[in-house]
């Protein structure tokens, strides 16, 4: 058994991970390359004849996002997934393909069913064989990761009976919307994220509450609130704690407050978010106890009356210039979460100029990003060729991250009863790889642990 990282070895995102087992082998994750690690061609630079699958653990681009071009390249093996991600994997891909790599329709559709011929959907917790050509057999078993919906890490079972398990992208524990992740029982061999395995850990516990300070102070000015926002995973953390913010307001005793917030609209305007959406409230006995509880109670976290959907472009373009005219107070959660594209650009080139508008930004800006020029204070951006004044208020809300930290990553490994013999940390900078190994081999003294950065 061999394991070769063909991405996210020194970075985060590419992830691509094959697992060697004999003369055949496994692909773990098939992912775009982003940011300053974009690479200046998607073709796939390694051999893949021997590869008899591949294994999703979820349905992030840089996870996903060269799958295309694996299948371009001759890959004609089945892809397995949990449910929900065999649902999101298309809606992502197809998002990605138009608007990030301008294939027109026919191309997209072309792709899309290829990938709906072969994709596997395997439910939690459940072993699924996997023959490979030389006649040994394989399992895998999908186990929540709580990263985001249909989120998994995955055990694989060798011939040999060794268990290689691949982390994927742990999410931290005690979020209200999705479940821990809970540590398996066996592993030998651990391939583990460490994304922030430099950080101690995520505020969770306050953010509601911060987020709701930092909208009522934007309203005193009146104007626009802008929340950039990923389309998968922190659309949908934000929309279940606005709902929540508003369910509160309806029984607050303070007549003002209440009539600002059962007033106020929430708007979506993302195409895809609101279809990822959709799939999370159809996969809701995935939910958290938390979350469960709340749509027991007749709630609708996900679908509540005062969050308005924005489809067609043209209603789009007819909002931003209302809400430049009129500056009239408004929540807009639109992607892309960077602002590196997407619907929230025009909000942006028409709100920013304006002191009224606030912008919270929820999550991680990468460097060259507008999200990030905006995060470091810069006064003067461009946007499309087009140079704007900022004036508007930025905020950072942390708590929205949905990689675990290095305290949850930590007790995710002390918490396997067996083993592993072999750590193997991936998908982060080399700092952070090198402080979480630090730190697993304070619970795991026994293990190899190894940086891949390193390598």
């Amino acid at each position: 058994m061999n394991i070769v990282h063909h991405g996210a070895k020194t970075g985060v995102t590419g992830s691509c991970h094959e697992l060697i087992v004999g003369k055949n082998s496994l692909l773990i994750d098939c992912g775009l390359f982003q940011g300053k690690e974009t690479r200046e061609t998607l073709d796939i630079e390694f051999d893949i004849n021997n590869i008899a699958a591949l294994l999703l653990t979820h349905s992030h681009i840089d996870h996903i996002g060269r799958l295309p071009w694996l299948l371009a390249a001759g890959f004609a093996g089945p892809i397995y997934a949990t449910e929900a991600t065999a649902a999101l994997v298309p809606l992502m891909l197809e998002d990605g393909l138009k608007i990030q790599l301008g294939l027109n329709s026919k191309q997209c559709q072309k792709a899309l069913a290829l990938i709906h011929q072969r994709i596997r959907p395997v439910p939690y917790d459940c072993w699924a064989q996997i023959v490979l050509p030389t006649g040994e057999l394989i399992k895998i078993r999908f186990r929540p990761a709580g990263h985001i919906l249909g989120s998994a890490y995955i055990e694989i079972q060798l011939p040999t009976n060794e268990i290689v398990v691949f982390s994927g992208d742990l999410g931290p524990k005690d979020t209200p919307l999705l479940t821990d992740p809970i540590a398996p029982t066996i592993a030998h061999t651990l391939v583990i994220e460490s994304t922030y395995g430099d950080k101690p850990q995520h505020q969770f516990k306050q953010r509601q509450q911060v987020l709701k300070q930092i909208i009522e102070r934007s309203l005193q000015d009146g104007g626009a609130i802008i929340i950039p926002a990923f389309s998968v995973g922190r659309t949908q953390e934000l929309l279940f704690d606005l709902e929540n913010i508003i369910s509160e307001a309806d029984v607050d005793p303070d007549e003002a407050s209440k009539r600002i917030w059962q007033s106020l609209p929430v708007i979506l305007d993302s195409p895809l978010a609101q279809k990822v959406t959709e799939q999370y409230r159809y996969f809701h006995e995935l939910w958290a106890k938390e979350a469960k509880q709340r749509r027991y109670m007749g709630r609708h976290p996900l679908a509540f009356d005062q969050c308005i959907t924005i489809d067609n472009h043209a209603d789009h373009i007819e909002l931003v210039n209302r809400l430049q005219h009129t500056g009239e107070p408004a929540i807009i959660v639109a992607a892309s979460g960077m602002c590196s594209g997407g619907r929230v650009v025009n909000y942006l080139k028409a709100l920013l100029a304006d002191k009224r508008t606030d912008v919270i930004f929820a999550g991680y800006q990468a460097q060259g990003t507008t999200g990030r020029a905006l995060v470091d204070g810069e006064k003067v951006i461009k946007i499309d060729d087009q140079v704007i004044d900022v004036a508007a208020q930025i905020h950072q809300l942390s708590g929205y991250s949905a990689h675990a930290a290095q305290q949850d990553l930590v007790s995710f490994v002390a918490d396997i009863e067996q083993g592993p013999k072999v750590i193997k940390v991936v998908h982060g900078a080399l700092e952070a790889q090198t402080a979480l190994a630090k730190e697993l081999r304070k619970v795991k003294p026994e293990a190899e642990i190894i940086v891949a950065a390193s390598e």
